[in-house]
């Protein structure tokens, strides 16, 4: 199949803003280099027009647009262009090139993104859109990527005529690898040249796609080395800081009530209640510092008044999680020992150590990601069904913690499923059985019986070419990885037509991080991380990868050209999250609040309840009331001191707390929750604000197989002496007492069961004190 382009108004609008900026620049063809460089070549014509004309174009051009106008040309001419995710920020940006050509006769163009991904991603626009913008613009643009063992390409970008555009990653100009390197270097291969210095030649107009993700303070003082005419910024996100002249706008609220993007609907999958048995920590990250030693950043668990609950916790050498989590016995012995800034680990005085990232102690863990792998199968199938008869491919997308939890290997680098993959088959394998017993489609459930469950998924991971073994692609040099599947690595990464065919088998794709941003296709339709949530991972970048609208089997994008009012029934993404629905959807609606221009500015005052304090009313005695006899006859009564003698029997309070726990204890067994949601109209920024964009539609409880840790010794009666005052053998006669289906619930939830006792029998102690007692002078 081909992918097939049509004419999108929202995008030429973007095209022609960025024109429009430059309006009185004569149409010249492209100027001889420099002849202080001694080699032949062609460069962009400068700009003729005056710094005050930009700005008055720019300024006209904002107010058209509904933009605040600039006051002076910030950073002079950077241009930025503001498009939500899954629009078509890369088509919109070759288009441009295209006009910015046949308007001024610019010829020459870098685009610089932050990573391989979106260099491949980019790369591959560039081939499918070929053919159809040479129909509209009667030329086609000579693109390659950078590679620094391959300058004769630099050399065709400088020499050659026509439109030329260069594909660079980052950290190939702005790394301290060798290879790096070479583009700042005077090579004999390049007949004495820095290769920077022929680019700069070119004058060149740069295009930064995700401009956040690119510029660190380095990397801005190396883009000065590409001496350009001018620099267009492309993303959804760009920091609030660097939106340099902002000339086009197309903002979350608008993009989704235009029918531009994916519907959102939202799968949260949550634990309610824990038995407090299993020791759990999770770490998170390790911090370091250059004046003071590395701190650990925790999740674990803390007993309080009435119940046992999750906290996050920035910890250093000799913290006691047994003391900070309130006395819980599954931290006894707990004690960090060492934090490790180089391994990643934390050690404990009681010889358990554990590497950032991955979780201790927690027996639900390993459920809660089958659940959300079952999830995301059983919403794919759905899905599937629905648009099998539209010849719609259907894909699903899991972003895992560890690649060794997808594939590993033995001994002898023989590649093995990992714990995920076996998961996945396990879970597909079942829904196969359900759906042949369900659906009378024969189509579709002869489409199902074709395909292979080890042949339905893949994965596109990194392998370290130094080890040729898979590793994590954020903490490796990108320019040293390659696919550890090269037929996964084409599939995913660079045949995306193939992707897209039903005869493909693959409709599942495992990936660590390196799909995270750069790389879409538009018929994800659902996404599932299988990871925990991390503060410096936005919602909007999870669901970034699946927002574009599908297309059918002949290669035609299913948006309102083609459906009509039809558009959110049948482009709906699916977010299967590893947290609950309402935390995912409250976050994601506030992030996509803060990209919103327009409307209603939020207050979070507002809804804030009103402090009780703010209005009490202050008593002030009055010094002739204070030496009134009555006043004080008064206040001798009301503060005369009492003693309380309590006198009760043992035997009621034994009795009446027996008939309490058998009556009233109810100790919470784990459970999973499910929960769906979808996203609905958005009327206003105000809205998102409020959460009342995402609608909860759907849920269900299912029960957690999940155990008591029988290595932790739990003193009961101790701790129930401890929180009551009551003696041992009151507790003994209490215990003992009750039905043996009230103390079965022990073995569900300790601690939840010695809080609740507790609470219990100190109520029934209350009443008989206050029944009982006497007070005298």
């Amino acid at each position: 199949m081909k992918l097939k382009f049509t004419y999108q108004k929202f995008q030429a609008d973007a095209a022609a803003a960025v024109c429009e900026v430059f309006d009185g620049q004569p149409n010249f063809a492209l100027i001889p280099i420099n002849e202080e460089f001694d080699f032949p070549g062609y460069a962009n014509q400068k700009l003729l027009i005056s710094e005050e004309l930009i700005k008055s174009n720019l300024q006209r051009l904002q107010s058209t647009n509904r933009i605040k106008p600039s006051p002076m040309l910030d950073g002079r001419y950077n241009l930025t262009i503001e498009m939500e995710t899954g629009v078509g920020k890369t088509y919109t940006y070759i288009k441009t090139l295209f006009e910015l050509n046949k308007h001024y006769g610019w010829s020459k163009f870098v685009i610089i993104v932050p990573s391989v991904a979106i260099r491949e991603g980019v790369y591959k626009s560039f081939d499918i859109t070929k053919n159809h913008f040479a129909e509209e613009y009667g030329k086609k643009i000579r693109n390659f990527v950078y590679n620094s063992k391959d300058l004769a390409k630099i050399a065709q970008f400088a020499y050659d005529s026509g439109i030329n555009v260069m594909i660079i990653n980052s950290q190939a100009f702005n790394s301290r690898e060798k290879d790096a390197r070479r583009i700042y270097m005077n090579l004999d291969s390049f007949s004495s040249r820095r290769p920077i210095d022929v680019i700069a030649a070119t004058n060149p107009i740069l295009i930064i796609d995700e401009p956040q993700s690119v510029e660190g303070i380095a990397t801005k003082e190396r883009l000065k080395q590409f001496n350009s005419l001018l620099t267009l910024r492309y993303s959804a996100t760009h920091k609030k800081d660097s939106l340099y002249n902002l000339v086009y706008r197309l903002d979350a609220l608008e993009a989704y009530n235009r029918r531009l993007v994916k519907k959102i609907a939202v799968k949260g999958i949550s634990i309610t209640g824990t038995t407090a048995s299993e020791g759990y920590l999770y770490l998170e990250k390790i911090n370091l510092y250059v004046d003071r030693p590395p701190a650990a950043v925790f999740e674990f668990e803390v007993k309080s008044r009435n119940r046992v609950r999750t906290v996050r916790r920035m910890i250093e050498e000799r913290y006691n999680f047994y003391t900070h989590s309130g006395g819980l016995e599954e931290y006894r012995g707990y004690i960090v020992s060492k934090i490790d800034g180089l391994k990643n680990t934390v050690e404990f005085t009681n010889g358990v150590v554990i590497t950032a990232g991955n979780i201790f102690g927690s027996v639900n863990e390993e459920q809660i990601r089958r659940l959300q792998i079952r999830e995301t199968i059983k919403s794919h199938l759905e899905r599937e069904h629905q648009l099998f008869h539209r010849g719609i491919k259907v894909l699903s997308l899991f972003f895992i913690d560890e690649v060794a939890n997808y594939k590993r290997y033995d001994q002898t680098g023989k590649a093995l499923n990992g714990n995920y993959a076996d998961i996945f088959e396990e879970e597909y394998r079942e829904a196969l059985k359900e759906w042949e017993s369900i659906c009378r489609d024969c189509d579709y459930l002869q489409f199902l019986k074709e395909i292979k469950p080890e042949k339905t998924h893949a994965g596109y991971f990194s392998i370290d070419k130094r080890n040729k073994r898979m590793t994590n692609s954020k903490i490796v040099d990108r320019e040293s990885l390659i696919s550890d599947d090269e037929g996964a690595y084409n599939l995913i990464m660079r045949d995306k037509e193939r992707l897209l065919d039903l005869k493909e088998p693959v409709r599942f794709i495992f990936s660590h991080s390196a799909l995270r941003e750069g790389w879409d296709n538009p018929n994800v339709f659902q996404i599932c991380t299988l990871k925990r949530s991390s503060s410096n991972i936005r919602k909007r970048q999870e669901v970034g990868r699946g927002l574009r609208l599908c297309v059918n089997s002949n290669g035609e994008r299913m948006d309102a050209n083609v459906l009509g009012s039809d558009v959110h029934n049948v482009n709906v993404l699916t977010i299967i999250a590893n947290e609950s629905y309402d935390s995912f959807a409250k976050q994601l609606q506030l992030e996509l609040a803060e990209s919103v221009a327009d409307g209603t500015i939020y207050d979070p005052q507002i809804m804030a309840p009103e402090d009780a304090r703010s209005n009490s009313t202050g008593m002030k005695l009055h010094k002739q009331t204070a030496e009134m006899r009555t006043f004080n006859t008064f206040g001798e009564k009301i503060s005369a001191k009492l003693s309380n003698r309590v006198e009760f029997e043992n035997d009621e309070l034994i009795q009446k707390s027996i008939q309490a726990l058998d009556r009233e204890l109810n100790v919470p067994q784990i459970a999973i929750k499910i929960e769906y949601g979808d996203m609905d109209t958005i009327k206003s920024k105000g809205t998102l604000h409020r959460g009342q964009a995402i609608r909860k539609i759907a849920g269900r409880t299912e029960k957690a197989h999940s155990a008591v840790n029988i290595n932790i010794k739990y003193d009961l009666i101790g701790k129930i002496v401890e929180a009551t005052g009551l003696t041992r053998n009151d507790v003994c006669s209490i215990l003992q007492g009750i039905n043996i289906q009230t103390f079965e619930q022990f073995r569900i939830n300790p601690e939840a069961f010695i809080l609740k006792a507790s609470k219990l029998i100190n109520q029934q102690k209350a009443a008989v004190v206050i029944k009982d007692s006497d007070y005298h002078k």
